[in-house]
């Protein structure tokens, strides 16, 4: 199956600020962002994406305009970023004083922001976006393509918990930084988590992807790990 590199988008006016963006519209990339998101696109120039997938939110648009090397970009609700209601444009300081705050940070299967989203549905609807997408990219470009997924942090380690068969309530052990790259492959028994919040390694392993097609179909783990992509 496909491989999709799960991308967040760069640093924004919102987040040096210590501010909630949620669905906030106008919130772009500040200028560390916009250098992230073209450090990034040179990292992934050799790669040939099938498609450039984005949340509609402007952020993670220019993002994704950015590594797309000239392709179209689709946008897609499913990769949106969490509806925090009430929360939104809130500053994350005032926030932290709020009870439900604990209960994000250890129990968010059981969180619906005032006014918003659940966190589960967060990760219903990004998890089905993205094997949706996927299965849809391998009838039309066979098993080896890769193509890239823009997104929001919470909406990517939703997706990296149900790739890692994590409980939703664990997720928040996961770190996505701005600009980094997470890599799943989705394969018809299990997905494989190759790469989690990479923000500056080589990324060749990408690069081919009639190499890949011509390797044999990754179904089980390496007993003891292996000794890494380069020997299958």
């Amino acid at each position: 199956m496909p491989t999709v590199v799960l991308i967040r988008h760069g640093r924004t006016t919102a987040n040096v600020a210590g501010v909630l963006a949620g669905r906030t519209p106008g919130v772009g990339l500040d200028d560390i962002g916009r250098d992230g998101a073209a450090a990034l696109a040179r990292r992934l120039e050799p790669v040939r994406p099938a498609a450039v997938v984005s949340s509609p939110l402007q952020r993670c648009v220019q993002t994704a305009t950015a590594v797309a090397g000239g392709r179209d970009v689709v946008t897609d609700d499913g990769l949106s970023e969490c509806d925090y209601g009430d929360w939104t444009g809130r500053s994350l300081a005032e926030l932290r004083r709020e009870k439900l705050w604990k209960v994000v940070q250890e129990h968010p299967s059981g969180v619906v922001f005032p006014g918003g989203e659940s966190l589960r549905s967060v990760q219903q609807r990004a998890v089905d976006a993205v094997r949706t997408r996927d299965a849809q990219l391998a009838a039309e470009h066979g098993p080896g393509a890769v193509w890239f997924a823009v997104s929001h942090a919470d909406v990517i380690k939703a997706v990296l918990a149900d790739a890692l068969g994590m409980h939703l309530d664990h997720f928040q052990r996961l770190v996505v930084d701005p600009c980094s790259v997470s890599v799943v492959s989705f394969t018809e028994r299990r997905p494989f988590v190759l790469r989690v919040n990479d923000a500056g390694g080589d990324l060749g392993f990408l690069r081919s992807p009639a190499r890949r097609r011509r390797r044999a179909t990754r179904v089980d783990a390496v007993v003891g790990g292996g000794a890494g992509d380069a020997s299958e």
